[in-house]
């Protein structure tokens, strides 16, 4: 029995190719693509995106700035027509590469599903915080460091356990899963403060006016 394809949510979609999650959302509003109807059991995704799709959003935002809607409009009409050509003649002047954005989307995907074999959930570590399997660390933690700008020979040397792949993988994971709602406690995410202190603070005569001068 053939394997299900596999379908994209927009953030996921956002991540393999390259186009903001903003865009994507716009793209299926638009019906530039019509998301495909999620299999049962999908969970709450309501808009899915087949790998054509993604193709066809990576090459619409890409030659956007060069094509009009209908010269766009026919490149993937002859790209429908010719599913397994390397390249397409989008009109008289323009030859796109579509071998090559296949090849980018299928290697972006390949990362993906990379990182989400790195990363583990589980309630009793770390209180559900997605971590590197194996590991107490928190992905989203080394992909908020990364964004920041730290160094990733800094992180590796405080993290020795990790390497150089799992950090490139960490902030794949983190566009193609961003958080929602509300965020968790350092109770939630499994950190235990050793201990709380309430103090009150004095009141600043001086601010009352009710002090002696010196």
């Amino acid at each position: 029995m053939p394997a299900t394809a596999r379908l994209f949510t927009p953030s996921e979609a956002a991540a393999v190719t390259g186009i903001g999650v903003k865009a994507v959302n716009n793209a299926i509003d638009k019906q530039i693509v019509k998301a495909a109807k999620p299999a049962p059991g999908a969970g709450s995704a309501r808009r899915a995106l087949t790998v054509d799709d993604l193709l066809r959003v990576k090459l619409w935002y890409k030659v956007g700035d060069i094509l009009s809607q209908e010269r766009r409009e026919r490149l993937f009409d002859a790209i429908r027509q010719q599913p397994k050509a390397r390249t397409v003649k989008a009109d008289d002047l323009l030859i796109i590469d579509v071998g090559e954005a296949r090849k980018q989307i299928a290697a972006r995907t390949r990362d993906l599903e990379a990182a989400e074999a790195m990363v583990s959930q589980d309630k009793e570590v770390m209180g559900g915080e997605p971590v590197f399997r194996g590991t107490r660390i928190p992905v989203r933690l080394i992909a908020s460091m990364l964004t920041e700008g730290t160094d990733a020979a800094e992180i590796l040397e405080g993290y020795p356990r990790l390497g150089e792949r799992q950090l490139t993988l960490a902030t794949i994971w983190v566009s193609a899963h961003p958080r929602r709602g509300r965020p968790k406690s350092l109770k939630d995410r499994g950190f235990k403060l050793k201990s709380v202190r309430r103090t009150t603070l004095r009141r600043d005569p001086r601010a009352t006016g009710t002090g002696t001068a010196g």
